[in-house]
């Protein structure tokens, strides 16, 4: 990922020398070259990336998810589909035609919730169950993964909390609000969405864990339990 960053940051800063602009679409770059023999080879690396790596990266999760909801009716394929009819009401051209709104707007909101989900995650396996993980409750309706009613409370408080710092914001961002309404130190955390709300579903995470230990002790409840475990 840092290589694939630096190629970004270089290829652009080379077109601002080359073409006297800053050019970031790799498809705008390809049509400033003149050689047909470079272009067909960049378009086919092009395509091959695209079917290869972007596509399938980026519908597998998805089309997994889609298709949890609904077992019964949704296979992988369908989710699939579904995937792809919600990408295009997206109008994903809109967010990438304006490189301020794609990171400012899209971008950083989107790492508001992708930071506390990692947090969550980090602080549940590596610090908590300190890398041990039973396959078997994880196919076990009535398991140890089952929470309250197929639901982590301690989890949802966390997402909730470290979501929320960063949502004013974000309001004032998508100027549904206006920026003068709201302390500037709660629009600065914006720019840092993903550490903060990591690092405060880090916590909460945690807290919520060791509280849910003590009053909860009863299996099958939101806590921790006492199964065994394997790696």
């Amino acid at each position: 990922m840092a290589l694939y960053s630096f190629i970004g940051v270089a290829v652009t800063s080379a077109t601002s020398i080359i073409y006297g602009q800053k050019i970031w679409d790799p498809v705008d770059v390809l049509a400033m070259f003149n050689n047909p023999l470079v272009l067909v080879i960049a378009l086919i690396g092009l395509c091959i990336a695209t079917l290869a790596t972007n596509i399938a990266a980026n519908v597998v999760s998805p089309a997994n998810d889609f298709a949890h909801l609904a077992p019964r009716f949704i296979s992988f394929r369908m989710g699939g589909l579904i995937t792809g009819l919600v990408g295009v009401l997206m109008m994903p051209w809109k967010l990438v035609s304006d490189p301020n709104g794609y990171i400012f707007t899209w971008l950083i909101a989107y790492s508001a919730l992708l930071g506390p989900i990692g947090g969550i995650l980090i602080a549940d396996y590596f610090v908590w169950r300190h890398c041990h993980l039973n396959l078997t409750a994880l196919y076990d309706a009535k398991g140890e993964y089952r929470f309250t009613n197929g639901f982590s409370i301690v989890a949802l408080i966390a997402l909730i909390a470290g979501a929320l710092p960063s949502l004013p914001g974000f309001l004032v961002q998508v100027k549904v609000i206006d920026a003068t309404k709201v302390a500037s130190s709660l629009v600065g955390l914006y720019s840092y969405a993903w550490f903060i709300g990591f690092a405060i579903a880090f916590g909460t995470y945690l807290a919520g864990r060791k509280i849910t230990a003590l009053t909860r002790p009863s299996v099958g409840i939101d806590q921790p339990q006492t199964l065994p475990i394997s790696k």
